[in-house]
């Protein structure tokens, strides 16, 4: 048995061209153009490669995008000022900082500085706390873009018994709380989780999300399983630099049911959903029906 593999740059595309569906009849019908504004401080080399993607795939889907770039020594009080403003404009719908800050910024401070109706990432405190109540959020990019590639593929999430591996406030978390919001039976599972094997054997979703590379062999996956691979390390192997995720996919595809690849699988699904996001945010502001197939 070989696994259906779950192509997430293909599923990234079509979430993009339902965004921008929705761009152009916000643009035609209420004239409104969603914006998001992007805050990068300093010259993190991979923060600032992922800010330019950003703003080029906004600009693609139809959106007004807006990037702030602000020296590395920048004061928190000058950073604070910066989103003060864009809370208050009003076209600006979602705001997202490139994290992480430099070490000087305090970036809990800064992350709950944002409107949390702006708050494109969903990691604002009032974010994850209606999330995890169940009530209406901004959701995470990276778990959305998971449970989205989930439903897509087993249609209802009822019933299925999920082990997530991971408990970050960025994945883990927030992915756990989705799937109990489709009514799968959840466990999060972590470094600390006696006979972690077994937990995960018991799972028809493995949602890898411990950032270890291939700590998650074959021989763990229940056969037939869906597992979603969120990890992307980099590692060296036979003299060239390489990108694995955090299940060994030689092995895990072989039982897998279905299985995102590390890179194409998770990852192109990040900025889609952020984009999905700042058009929801936009239709929560104006008081307009939400895009469906982009929420939570």
């Amino acid at each position: 048995m070989s696994a259906d593999i779950i192509d997430g740059k293909a599923f990234a595309a079509k979430v993009r061209e339902k965004v921008a569906g929705h761009v152009a009849r916000l643009k035609e019908e209420h004239g409104i153009v969603p914006g998001l504004a992007v805050v990068l401080v300093g010259e993190d080399p991979a923060s600032q490669v992922y800010v330019r993607s950003k703003g080029k795939q906004t600009v693609e889907v139809g959106m007004n995008s807006y990037e702030h770039k602000l020296d590395a020594d920048t004061a928190e009080a000058d950073l604070l000022a910066l989103i003060d403003t864009l809370n208050n404009d009003p076209a600006v719908h979602g705001i997202l900082v490139q994290l992480p800050l430099p070490k000087h910024l305090d970036e809990d401070l800064v992350i709950n500085s944002i409107n949390p109706a702006k708050d494109v990432d969903g990691f604002h405190i009032s974010n994850v706390g209606l999330l995890g109540t169940g009530q209406k959020s901004m959701v995470p990019c990276t778990p959305l873009g998971c449970l989205m590639m989930l439903r897509e593929h087993h249609g209802s999430l009822s019933g299925l018994d999920a082990v997530v591996i991971g408990r970050s406030n960025i994945v883990g978390k927030p992915m756990a709380q989705l799937l109990l919001g489709d009514s799968c039976t959840v466990t999060i599972a972590h470094s600390r989780t006696k006979d972690l094997p077994e937990v995960v054997r018991r799972a028809d979703i493995v949602v890898a999300a411990v950032g270890r590379p291939e700590m998650v062999p074959g021989d763990w996956i229940k056969e037939g399983a869906t597992v979603i691979d969120v990890g992307i390390n980099r590692i060296e192997r036979d003299g060239k630099n390489k990108l694995v995720g955090d299940v060994d996919f030689a092995s895990a595809v072989e039982r897998a049911g279905a299985i995102t690849p590390v890179p194409g699988g998770v990852g192109p699904m990040t900025i889609a959903c952020l984009l999905a996001n700042t058009v929801t945010a936009c239709c929560r502001a104006n008081g307009l029906a939400e895009p469906e197939g982009l929420t939570a």
